[in-house]
């Protein structure tokens, strides 16, 4: 029997081989070498136009959260279907510069927007700031006036509704520091609405990330609409209502998810019933759109029986792939080759691990695999949230990243360099 595949439309098994799209991934490792991200181009597409497709009857605009991944070349390729971004800093914002995005359809989200972020962010025209406080309300005030220029805002108010979801990746409660308490959000924007600086544009919330169900969705956007009403009564018209990140994905076998086309359905309806089906759509979904995309390869270099525990260790660490330890996520890890059911190899249950010398230095735990050193291992679900949060730790080297269009493949990053990681350092004589 084959292994699940959260994404069995462009990762397959062919003759017990693992492929993406029309391109054997061995082919991959050998060329490039382990561990390699490897990313599906019509995965991204497809998920991308699930949503485009869901909100063409409508104002929106569908931004890419480029925090999931911010490869450039992703970028470049969502911009092309007519992506606007997400971005939390401004190193995200020159990379959508560099990527040929339109920063007229960028979203600036984050706590911690600097003086000088908001400046660049100013200079290049952003389509609007997602405001997190009122000091940082104030701050913008400061340097659009130093700029002669009027900053388009919206403020990013806390529902405080529960998304049932990790408590690391929860934004949208109380305790969360995202966003502005949604009983204080009348009284910021009528203070908002007073700067000659300022121009109100719309509401925004983000309530989590890897959301499974709609309900969350629609009770948020209950309290939106509830405050869009107040802020009528008070004058204030808004041009966009942003519902934050998209639908979570599908990780291991048995999980059920709302298609794209329902939450969208199911929130203009509400819309639509308040009076406020005119007002643009936003979306600032990551997860969904890359997530299921990416694939880490990685080999198998001993296989470790232990007193209580067999290990599988791989060339793959945290530093590569730090959900697992970080989330305690789980992720779904297949073999590139399935040996048959009568070959002498006996499958056994695993931890896989990495060479980081740290315990929670570990991929996936209790796994059963039919497997021998020298097997390659294919991670899968590592679109969103591996390359990004990976680090040099243990001075590892990230590893390349490679992108896969029917029988075509390139390379968006090379691996790197072991001088590069030393090239900023400097040695002192004392």
């Amino acid at each position: 029997m084959l292994p699940f595949l959260p994404d069995d439309k462009n990762f397959s098994y062919r003759d017990n081989e693992l492929w993406c799209e029309r391109v054997p991934l061995k082919q991959i490792a050998e060329e490039f070498g382990t561990p390699v991200y490897v990313y599906s181009y019509n995965s991204i597409k497809e998920a991308f136009l699930a949503y485009q497709q869901a909100l063409k009857p409508y104002p929106h605009l569908m931004c890419y959260a480029m925090k999931a991944n911010s490869n450039i070349a992703i970028i470049h390729l969502l911009a092309k279907l007519g992506a606007g971004f997400d971005i939390v800093s401004g190193g995200e914002l020159r990379r959508v510069i560099e990527a040929s995005g339109d920063p007229k359809k960028v979203l600036f989200s984050g706590v911690g927007k600097t003086y000088d972020e908001i400046a660049y962010a100013l200079e290049n025209d952003i389509k609007c700031f997602n405001v997190e406080s009122e000091p940082e309300l104030e701050r913008i005030i400061e340097v659009a006036k130093a700029q002669n220029k009027v900053a388009r805002i919206s403020l990013r108010v806390n529902p405080n509704v529960d998304a049932k979801t990790h408590p690391y990746i929860s934004t949208g409660l109380k305790q969360n520091k995202f966003g502005i308490a949604i009983e204080d959000a009348p009284r910021v924007y009528e203070k908002a609405s007073k700067s000659d600086f300022l121009k109100i544009t719309g509401i925004d919330c983000h309530i989590g990330s890897q959301i499974t169900d709609i309900s969350p969705f629609l009770d948020a956007c209950d309290k939106l609409l509830d405050l869009a009403d107040v802020l009528k009564s008070k004058g204030i018209e808004l041009d966009h209502i942003d519902f934050g990140g998209g639908l979570g994905i599908v990780y291991e076998e048995g999980q059920e998810l709302h298609h794209a086309s329902e939450l969208v359905e199911a929130l203009h309806q509400k819309m639509e019933h308040r009076g406020y089906g005119h007002l643009e759509m936003i979306f600032e979904a990551g997860r969904s759109i890359v997530g299921n995309s990416g694939v880490l390869v990685t080999e198998i270099q001993y296989l470790k029986e232990g007193e209580t525990k067999n290990f599988c260790i791989v060339d793959t660490a945290m530093n590569d792939m730090i959900r697992p330890t970080l989330y305690q996520a789980w992720m779904q890890i297949v073999p590139l080759h399935v040996y048959p059911e009568n070959c002498p190899i006996k499958e056994e249950t695993f931890d896989v691990v990495g060479p980081i010398c740290e315990t929670g230095d570990w991929l996936g735990k209790d796994r059963k695999l039919k497997v021998q050193p020298g097997d390659l291992l294919a991670v899968m679900s590592a679109g969103a949230y591996g390359m990004t949060m990976s680090s040099h730790y243990n001075t590892r080297l990230k590893p390349p990243e490679i992108l896969v269009d029917g029988a075509e493949y390139y390379v968006i990053r090379e691996r790197e360099k072991i001088e590069k990681l030393f090239s900023s350092e400097h040695i002192v004589e004392l």
